[in-house]
């Protein structure tokens, strides 16, 4: 696994210049505490206070997979964040890095509930190349003996699955992370890798949402996973947190990548409680002259209650604000009934007038182009009337109206009239009448093309 936020800040953040480089043979605060992941990261409110005013002998040290532990700095190591140090372990030393200094310590161990009389194990030194050498050696052999502790789990017949192993800093000691539905009785177990890796083995349990957190990946919203990001903590999530914020019980809607409940429904849980406090009483029953409505749905955030008319079935719904179900209720406790439910001076139906698509900014489909429809142009809408009379003005002037031959290249228009000569239309076609039968012989032949066509 690799750190998202590291590639990210290679990306965003120039090179520091050579005089205030920082040195790269430094360790890293994520490089072996959370294996890449930050989540436990932790800032230091009060770094910049002088010394002496935020001392307290007690160090925060981090491990693998959101191993927390408080180690007592007995030497007075001169320790600040991201330091690598060996502590004291039973039996050994481990290797982690130092998470959290000062008297901000203090309230972490209350934050984790850390028992008074829990004993608190120390710090023998800075990190000195030949541990993080062994340390490295111990990290190699991980992954191979996660993957032999499987196979041999599964030959005892075992309903459990290994998640990942962690080595001590001395490799003396091996925690063997696994899940499993109910108990498991791997006493057997034990002895078996005990024998085959010449270790000590200890064994802990994980949920589903440490073993998420610790693969990681991408939720539903687009951003990594909470468990895998900043949540070192989780807490139990129910149904009754979805029930509040009027969310669909779908379990596929509401399942995360480890199949239990999204840790996200509790974050808004509490402002959904507090709000839901000033609305009334789902049961009521509003009455009006005409109609019984029942309470349909409820959006908490907005104030906006909807009723229908008939129970659970959405039947001529009416939006009203709380103060407006208030006023209905209490004038039907004094046997008064509204003509309407909604009042037309509510604040629901006022913020509704007010608003208005008037240019259709709202609508989906506001920048297709549709299709105009062309018109076709009827050149023969004049009346014949108009046309008679244009003919008779211009006979009783005297004057006739002269053909203009058309230009080779223009196409002539089949509606052309003809020339005129001696008051009569050259190459007119004669009359014939129309033909019931097939067969009949035609009574007149059209005149030959080049008499009709004019000059």
């Amino acid at each position: 696994m690799y750190c998202v936020m590291d590639d990210i800040n290679k990306q965003s953040i120039p090179p520091m210049p050579s005089a205030v480089a920082e040195d790269k043979s430094a360790p890293k605060a994520c490089d072996n505490c959370c294996a890449g992941r930050c989540n436990l990261d932790s800032y230091n409110w009060l770094d910049d206070v002088p010394a002496g005013k935020n001392d307290f002998d007690i160090v925060e040290v981090h491990f693998k997979n959101t191993r927390r532990g408080f180690y007592r700095n007995s030497s007075n190591l001169d320790l600040k964040q991201g330091d690598i140090v060996a502590v004291e372990a039973n039996p050994g030393h481990d290797i982690g890095t130092v998470a959290l200094t000062g008297k901000l310590v203090k309230l972490q161990m209350k934050r984790t509930r850390l028992r008074p009389d829990a004993e608190i194990l120390r710090i023998f030194r800075k990190a000195k190349p030949a541990d993080l050498e062994r340390f490295e050696q111990a990290k190699a052999k991980e992954i191979d003996t996660m993957i032999r502790s499987r196979k041999i789990a599964k030959d005892l017949g075992l309903e459990m699955k290994i998640g990942d192993v962690e080595y001590q800093g001395d490799g003396n000691k091996a925690i063997f992370y696994y899940i499993a539905d109910g108990r498991v009785d791997f006493r057997q177990l034990i002895k078996v890798l005990a024998d085959v890796f010449k270790i000590r083995v200890e064994m802990k349990q994980i949920g589903a949402r440490q073993e998420a957190g610790r693969i990681g990946g991408i939720g539903p919203c687009g951003r990594s996973l909470c468990c895998a990001s900043w949540m070192s903590t989780f807490v139990s999530v129910a149904t009754s947190a979805a029930r509040y914020q009027e969310v669909s019980l779908n379990p596929q809607k509401l399942a995360g990548q480890c199949a239990k409940l999204k840790c996200c429904i509790n974050f808004e849980v509490d402002t959904y409680v507090e709000a839901s406090k000033t609305l009334p009483r789902r049961d009521i029953v509003l009455e009006t002259k005409d109609k019984s409505y029942y309470h349909f749905k409820t959006d908490i955030l907005k104030r906006e209650i909807t009723y229908s008319t008939e129970k659970g079935v959405p039947s001529d719904l009416v939006t009203i604000s709380p103060e407006r179900v208030e006023e209905v209720a209490m004038l039907n406790s004094q046997g008064i009934k509204p003509e309407k439910l909604n009042d037309v001076d509510s604040p629901v139906n006022l913020e509704r007038s007010a608003y208005g698509d008037l240019v259709g900014q709202d609508s989906i489909s506001r920048f297709d182009k549709t299709k105009k429809k062309k018109k076709k142009k009827n050149r023969d809408s004049k009346p014949q009337s108009s046309q008679s009379s244009s003919n008779e003005r211009q006979a009783a002037n005297g004057k006739t109206r002269k053909h203009v031959a058309e230009p080779d290249s223009r196409r002539r228009s089949s509606k052309a009239k003809p020339a005129m000569k001696d008051g009569k239309f050259q190459g007119q076609r004669e009359f014939r009448p129309k033909r019931n039968d097939n067969n009949a012989p035609r009574e007149f032949k059209r005149q030959d093309k080049k008499q009709r066509m004019p000059n």
